[in-house]
């Protein structure tokens, strides 16, 4: 049995791949290693976990547009997360996606929930983002 949340696409794309959630902003900048796609902030409680390849489901973030260059650098390396899950619209994400397809033609979705919808979510769940903003999670 699947459940279907309805996002809005603040970048439309598609992607699947295991959820990674922690409702807490995230500073990518000293918090995230571009070089393994490892939550590097000591203090976030997903430190330790690899995000990279995975639909990484967050608050939104935190800090400054140093953000968007740090994610930017993890899509050319190839470390970044599938899809981005956010609490209503982050633009420092938002702006990562834009550049990483304009430069690098890798697509990165990022949606934007709202609280409740949120909410549903757990890591370790199969997400499947779709471009219009539906995110279906498949039962295991």
């Amino acid at each position: 049995m699947a459940a279907v949340i309805e996002g809005h696409p603040v970048v439309a794309g598609e992607a699947a791949g295991m959820s990674l959630v922690s409702s807490e902003p995230l500073s990518f900048w000293g918090g995230y290693d571009q070089n393994t796609g490892t939550i590097i902030d000591r203090r976030h409680p997903l430190s330790g976990r690899v995000a990279s390849g995975k639909v990484l489901a967050i608050g939104g973030t935190r800090g400054s547009s140093t953000t968007t260059a740090v994610l930017l650098e993890a899509v050319r390396r190839g470390t970044a997360p599938v899809a981005l899950l956010t609490i209503g619209t982050d633009v420092f994400l938002a702006l990562a996606a834009i550049v990483a397809d304009e430069l690098y033609r890798r697509s990165l979705p990022v949606v934007a929930l709202s609280d409740p919808d949120f909410a549903r979510l757990s890591s370790g769940q199969l997400l499947k983002v779709a471009t219009s903003g539906r995110i279906i999670i498949v039962d295991p």
